[in-house]
């Protein structure tokens, strides 16, 4: 568990110091995931050596979300100005996320 810790940490350590050097132009934690990710994927790293703490880190992910919930409570004063556009915006990204995810899994299974 602890040798996952470290190479999680250690993705997101590099992607924060890349996310440096550009500026902030991409969040460091993206570019640390999308590093760890390519190295999942070029078996750099193993998946075992992840898989205990992603799984933790997955069913415990309701923890997560507490600090933005928390953000979003203390804004309401800004979120009450613009509910409508805010709703709207929510609206029209699922419905566009919905059909994307769909039309990937019917070429998906038209490729199987």
């Amino acid at each position: 568990m602890v040798k996952g810790i470290f190479i999680i940490l250690l993705f997101y350590f590099i992607g924060e110091c890349v996310s440096y050097l550009i500026e902030g132009f991409v969040p460091g934690s993206i570019i640390g995931m999308l590093l760890l990710f390519a190295s999942l994927y070029l078996k750099v790293v193993s998946p075992i050596n992840v898989e205990g703490v992603a799984n933790a880190f997955t069913k415990n992910m309701a923890i997560f979300f507490i600090p933005a919930g928390a953000g979003l409570i203390s804004s309401f004063g800004i979120l009450s100005k613009f509910w409508t556009a805010i709703i709207v915006v929510c609206s029209v990204s699922t419905v566009l996320v919905i059909a994307v995810v769909a039309l990937v899994q019917q070429k998906m299974e038209h490729k199987k």
